[in-house]
């Protein structure tokens, strides 16, 4: 491997690790109360983004699923095709985009409007579109991407996972869910037998 090659792993852990520290400064805590009590009682939640956002909001809807907030990720391309149909008034739409500008989530907010389904944005950019048209918005902190031409999502995408874990642990807290609940719905896997082995 060549030297370049082993110094562009080390600086990956660097940025990353500076930009988890970093986005704690940007913790709002009035606007992360607000999406979790959302999350905390919504019937349904879903999840919209594209490219590696996309891939990190299925995370997040199983996450919810984790934790028996039924959710799931809606294509943004199925989305204009019935799979908003998922969505009913009082439920919740997550959208996740750094420049909150992405085309194809625009349409899906359309919807949400009209149904009474409440919308957190997740983004970099507080006065885009997506920003605008949010119920809560909570703010994305990038540094900079750990390849050497800042163009891969990649710390942007440890950003936005970031943002979602701390809200399931947050959920987690506020609607009182149990290691018990889980051991019920996760039987499978180590975690499973170490969970069902403690409810013995």
């Amino acid at each position: 491997m060549k030297q370049e090659s082993l110094q562009a792993i080390y600086n990956a852990y660097e940025i990353e690790e500076a930009c988890i520290r970093e986005m704690k400064g940007f913790i709002n805590d009035e606007t992360f109360a607000r999406a979790v009590d959302l999350l905390s009682n919504a019937p349904r939640i879903g999840t919209a983004g594209c490219g590696h956002s996309g891939i990190i909001c299925q995370h997040m809807a199983h996450l919810m699923c984790c934790i028996e907030r039924p959710a799931r990720f809606i294509s943004p391309a199925e989305a204009v095709h019935g799979a908003t149909g998922f969505l009913q008034a009082g439920d919740v739409m997550i959208f996740a985009s750094r420049g909150g500008k992405t085309k194809e989530l625009l349409p899906i907010v359309d919807i949400c409007k009209a149904k009474g389904v409440s919308i957190i944005t997740v983004t970099e950019n507080l006065e885009s579109p997506l920003a605008q048209a949010a119920d809560v918005v909570l703010k994305q902190h990038v540094n900079r991407e750990t390849d050497k031409w800042n163009a891969q999502g990649t710390t942007s995408t440890t950003s936005l996972c970031m943002i979602f874990h701390a809200l399931q642990a947050a959920v987690i807290e506020e609607t009182g869910y149990q290691a018990e609940q889980f051991a019920l719905i996760h039987p499978g896997g180590a975690v499973g037998e170490r969970l069902n082995k403690k409810a013995l």
